[in-house]
This record gives C-alpha cells, sequence and structure tokens, in this order.
C-alpha cells in the first residue's frame, strides 16, 4: 500500500513539475541585449534534480506532448513544426537536461536535510550538466538546422543565455537542496 502512494505520488510531483515547466514559459525577465530571461529552464533542470532522472524526464515528456498536440507551452505555437525551428533543438535539451540531472543527483532522500559538502557538489554538477545540456543541444540542432558553422551556432545559440543561465544556476542548487528532502517525504515513502 505504502509503494503504491509513493509510485502515485511520484507521477503527481512529474505533472506538477510539467505545469510549472509550462507556466514558467509566460515569465520573462527583459534585458538590455534583448533576450530575457525565461524561467522554463530551471524548472526543467529542477524537475531532474528534484525528482531524479525517471521522474523528472516524465515531466519534460508531459511537457513535450502538451506542446506537440498543440497546447501553447512553447514559446512559439506548438505542434510538430517546432522543430523546423531551432527551439526544436532546446527542447531536445530539456529531456536530455532533466535526465542528466536526475542521473546525477538520483531520487532525494530525506537525509539530505543536512548540509553536507557531496550533495551540494552534486547539485552543483547536475545543474550545471542541465544548463549546459540545454544550450548545446540547442546550439548543435541550430547548426543542423541552419547550416551555421559550430562556432556561428555556439555563439547564437548559447552566448544570449549565459547571464541569465549563470543566474538560474546559482537559484537552482539552493531550491533543489532545499524541495529534494521535502519530495523524499512523499515519492520514495519516507517519512
Amino acid at each position: 500500500m505504502k509503494n503504491s502512494r509513493a509510485v502515485r505520488n511520484r507521477f503527481v510531483f512529474a505533472a506538477v513539475f510539467a505545469a510549472m515547466i509550462a507556466v514558467s514559459n509566460f515569465f520573462q525577465i527583459p534585458t538590455p541585449i534583448g533576450v530575457p530571461i525565461v524561467l522554463k529552464n530551471l524548472f526543467v533542470v529542477l524537475s531532474g534534480t528534484v525528482l531524479g532522472s525517471f521522474y523528472g524526464g516524465i515531466a519534460v515528456l508531459i511537457l513535450i506532448t502538451a506542446g506537440l498536440i498543440g497546447i501553447p507551452v512553447f514559446v512559439i505555437p506548438g505542434g510538430i513544426g517546432v522543430f523546423n525551428t531551432p527551439l526544436g533543438g532546446y527542447i531536445i535539451g530539456y529531456l536530455a537536461a532533466s535526465l542528466c540531472a536526475g542521473l546525477v543527483c538520483g531520487l532525494p532522500k530525506i537525509s539530505e536535510k543536512k548540509i553536507r559538502p557531496v550533495p551540494l557538489i552534486r547539485l552543483f554538477i547536475a545543474s550545471f550538466l542541465g544548463f549546459a545540456l540545454i544550450l548545446a543541444c540547442g546550439s548543435l540542432y541550430m547548426m543542423l538546422l541552419k547550416s551555421m558553422t559550430i562556432k556561428a551556432a555556439f555563439l547564437a545559440g548559447t552566448t544570449p543565455f549565459i547571464i541569465g543561465d549563470l543566474i538560474k544556476l546559482a537559484l537552482s542548487i539552493p531550491l533543489a537542496f532545499t524541495l529534494r528532502p521535502i519530495a523524499a517525504r512523499y515519492i520514495n515513502g519516507e517519512g
């Protein structure tokens, strides 16, 4: 009984994270360089660091599926056509980021409440890799889609986002550190 409740809660948390990722798309912070800071990739990375690889990946798959059937969860109109734009690479990166961050962190544990160096380093590595994967997938996809050189694609697909992603990286670590033990109470059946 307790195990089935934990499995149900994992899917509920995945759905909640999918909703947070979708809603975060509508909150943009303008910048002087013209590229707004969006919170979407912050929640993508958090889905992996908080829920682990499988359920973080499920959250992103729910988001991608919603977008592919036309629900407005992407910054441009959804549907399969989104993969004919550079955004398609970033969407692929969302899944890669959540899976990778979750693999590095694993499922959360209540014992992670105490501040210890190893869990914090693990969260930093997971979050850094998550943000880097989103940018790398987006840039590589742009290179293939637009027949650009790798240098031009990385300049266009990475450089405008670095400052915002560093800010989100700094936010993601304490957020994940705080949320992991809370999530562990519900998705692992602990506590």
